[in-house]
This record gives structure tokens, sequence and C-alpha cells, in this order.
């Protein structure tokens, strides 16, 4: 005879799982809002490293043309959607509906981050053969953006993974409020928030990203790079989210569209950083 009937709960407010949720990385590129069209012209406009000139033998001052560069982001479709029945909704624990609207959203965010940093991987500049996160790398970024007419504007970005920002943490130059601001330590309080916190250090915006090629493996790619340098076009209306409920197949749904592409504008304006990635944090 059983002298215990015990019983099992379900919590059903439900929990998140880890995964990324929202886009890190559209503010840090040049953005075009797509009114109609499956295509998005940017314009770099320079003078083509032109110099100063004098006045001609003749007593005319030569004339010249500017650099117009015209690049294209050509716009895709993507979409994630997300289908369950009223039966299974009912059996299943937690609000059903709402993961379903939450989850289809996240992979559209991840998606955009994921068309940029493609674009940020083509480009041909890089820091050499990998190496290990150190101030020494940080500086070689940043030179090599300097040494191209990039300008310390404060629309540089560092783009790192989580392992480069553990190492970097142990640096008192990292972390001192002396040569940061808007440092990983500040603000503590309100340190944990739903949304991306962006350090800046060392004259650009740190953005830490999980989702970096080679991410904790021996050839990992970071990058730093500046806000002209990538751009990226979306559908004026932006992200799409719908939800509804088909009465005659008693099925619920969540569908999240979006129309984009990014494109690389300036290849000189993109360092790709190699790093031994997967270096333990001690």
């Amino acid at each position: 005879m059983a002298e215990t009937a015990f019983q099992i709960q379900y919590r059903q407010e439900f929990i998140a799982a880890f995964e990324q949720h929202q886009s890190l990385l559209r503010e840090s590129t040049t953005t075009e809002a797509v009114i109609k069209g499956n295509q998005a012209t940017f314009l770099v406009a320079g003078s083509g490293g032109a110099t100063a000139k004098t006045r001609g033998v003749n007593g005319l001052i030569p004339a010249r043309g500017d650099d117009l560069q015209q690049p294209v982001a050509t716009l895709v479709e993507w979409h994630d959607l997300v289908r369950k029945t009223d039966f299974n909704i009912f059996a299943s624990q937690g609000n059903q509906r709402a993961i379903m609207q939450m989850t289809c959203m996240a992979v559209i965010n991840r998606k955009i981050d994921q068309d940029i940093i493609g674009e940020l991987a083509t480009g041909t500049i890089n820091t050499g053969a990998a190496a290990a996160p150190t101030l020494n790398l940080c500086l070689e970024a940043k030179t090599r953006l300097g040494q191209a007419d990039v300008p310390y504007d404060g629309r540089i970005t560092m783009l790192v993974t989580p392992n480069f920002e553990g190492v970097m943490l142990t640096l008192a130059s990292f972390t001192s409020r002396d040569f940061t601001q808007n440092g990983p330590i500040d603000n503590v309080p309100q340190a944990w928030r739903d949304r991306q916190q962006t350090y800046k250090w060392l004259g650009m915006n740190w953005i830490v990203h999980p989702d970096l090629p080679g991410n904790a493996t021996a050839d990992g790619d970071c990058f730093a790079y500046h806000q002209n340098a990538i751009g990226h076009a979306y559908n004026a209306d932006n992200m799409e989210a719908r939800a509804g409920y088909d009465e005659e197949q008693d099925y619920s749904w969540s569908r999240c569209s979006i129309y984009m592409g990014s494109q690389l504008l300036q290849n000189s304006g993109v360092v790709v950083v190699n790093v031994i990635d997967n270096t333990l944090i001690v």
C-alpha cells in the first residue's frame, strides 16, 4: 500500500532560454530605410586622395572631379513562422502564444546581425595570424584604421567575443575610470538590463557578441570598423510581427518578417582581428 501520493507542480510563467533576442549591431552601421524596391544604393563620396594644386602657367587653376562610388545592398526577404494547434497550446505548460511571438522575433533579430557580420567578414584588411587578445592587438586594429584615414570621431566599433572581453577585463587600463567612459563596471546597480551595453574605451565603442565567426575556437574573428564602412538597408516598415488564429484548422501562428540586406561600403574602414579565442581566463 502506497504511503505517499506525490504531486508535480508545473510553473506557468515560462523562463526565456539563453539566446540572443535583440540586434546588437544595427545601430553601429549606416542604415537606410527602403520605401519600395529590392536594392538600396549608397553613395560614398570623396576626393580620391587628391592634393591641392597651384595655379598653372596658363593662369588657370587645374580642375578635377570627385571620386563617387555607389555600392548596392540587395534586400532579401527573411521570415520565421511558428505554428501550434490549439490543443497543443491548451495542453502545454506556460503561455505558448507569448512564447511563439518571443522566439520568432529573436530569430529575425539574430538574422539581422548575421547579415551584418557576414559583410564585415568580407573585409580584406586583417591583423595577420590569430593571436591571443591583448592591448597591443587592440592598438594594432585601431592603428590600421587610422593609417587608412578613418577618423577617430566616436563612430568606430570594436566588435569582440565574450572571451576577448574576458581577457580585457583583466587589464587595469580597461576597467579603470581613468582610462574609460561608460566602462564595463560603471553604474553597477543598473548594469544588468535587457539590452546591450556598449563600452567606450580607446576611443571605440565596444560591443560583445556571442555569434562571431570562430567564437570560442583557436581561429576566431573580431572586427574593428567605422560606421561609414558598412551599410544596412531594410524595408521602411521594419520588422513585421504578426500573430493570428485559423478557425478552420484550429491552430495559432506567429510570424516575423523583414526585407533587408547589408553591404561593405569602404573596405579600408574594416579591420578583421584574428584571435585565438579559446584561451582560458584565469
